[in-house]
């Protein structure tokens, strides 16, 4: 039998608690990951997101490249093809992306916080993609919540820890391949930074997870179903109780090379100002403590922003 990665009802967090915290929490120890389904983000506002984010990579080079802030180290805007390279890779990854942050009123409460741009050419991009990252972001509390009870908090255990987070909404576009001797894939191998990913998009072909045994495991997902995995900044938190698991975005082979590839993940950080110290309760006789240093969330973003070539 084929094995996946569990399949869980959010809306059985609300019904089911004491089983479904239970059975999320073995999905993260055991993948790192872990389809989400019952949850309230219509279709078309997905549908809009995607409309959108085509219509932006369509646009020129030099008409995209007006929406790169230099010497930010891709905190908003654009990021062009072959900037991102994942850790100890000399290939960089093929893909570009857009990067939308949290909108403020007034200023915002960490200077790493950075306003917003938005493209002028595409009418309704703001709309369709922050009403997206709206969504995650409530989705992405819900399922904090449920893993706060798993580690043994409370449950709004990470609702002030959270609240002026320096989440990212990362639409990608990964182009056709045109050189199929190209040494680089679409995205190499890595872990994710922050607490947790949300990713739309998980249905097509091409995203695969590292199994603890060191085989490569396929992520297919039906459609609507959104893939929830674990970032570094969580796994760091908790002791690895909830494993950081390495993924990578393979490029397909045949036909399939010459199609273009789009997908949506939003990650959830911590607020910048957060001090990441491992939890009390995943500290044991057995697990001792792998991280007695605590670290700031932002001070660990910008390492690892320079070890990926975002941040020089």
């Amino acid at each position: 039998m084929v094995q996946q990665v569990p399949t869980l009802d959010i809306r059985r967090f609300s019904t089911d608690k004491e089983n479904f915290v239970s059975e999320i929490g073995q999905a993260y120890t055991e993948f790192g990951f872990c389809g989400i389904s019952g949850h309230d983000i219509p279709a078309p506002v997905v549908a809009n997101a995607y409309d959108a984010i085509k219509a932006f990579f369509a646009l020129s080079a030099e008409v995209k490249a007006k929406y790169h802030l230099a010497g930010k180290g891709g905190a908003r805007g654009y990021t062009a093809l072959g900037i991102e390279t994942a850790k100890d890779s000399k290939f960089p990854d093929l893909k570009e992306f857009y990067h939308i942050g949290r909108e403020y009123v007034g200023t915002a409460q960490h200077p790493s916080l950075y306003p917003n741009i938005w493209p002028s050419e595409i009418l309704g991009f703001k709309q369709a993609t922050y009403t997206l990252f709206s969504k995650l972001e409530q989705l992405g509390h819900t399922v904090l919540e449920a893993l706060a009870l798993y580690l043994g908090q409370e449950q709004q255990y990470f609702a002030d820890k959270v609240n002026y987070g320096n989440s990212i909404l990362r639409p990608i576009h990964y182009p056709p391949i045109t050189n199929t001797s190209t040494l680089s894939i679409r995205a190499g191998q890595h872990e994710d930074i922050n607490l947790i990913t949300l990713l739309v998009g998980s249905n097509e072909a091409g995203l695969e997870i590292l199994r603890r045994d060191g085989s490569w495991l396929p992520i297919t997902t039906i459609e609507g179903t959104i893939v929830v995995n674990i970032g570094d900044m969580l796994q760091r938190l908790t002791n690895h109780v909830l494993p950081s698991t390495t993924h990578r975005v393979v490029n397909p082979a045949g036909v399939a090379a010459g199609e273009p590839r789009y997908s949506i993940p939003f990650f959830m950080h911590p607020n910048p100002d957060f001090v990441i110290e491992t939890l009390s309760s995943c500290i044991s006789a057995e697990r001792p403590n792998r991280y007695p240093e605590p670290i700031s969330a932002n001070d660990y973003l910008l390492q690892r922003l320079q070890e990926i070539g975002l941040f020089k």
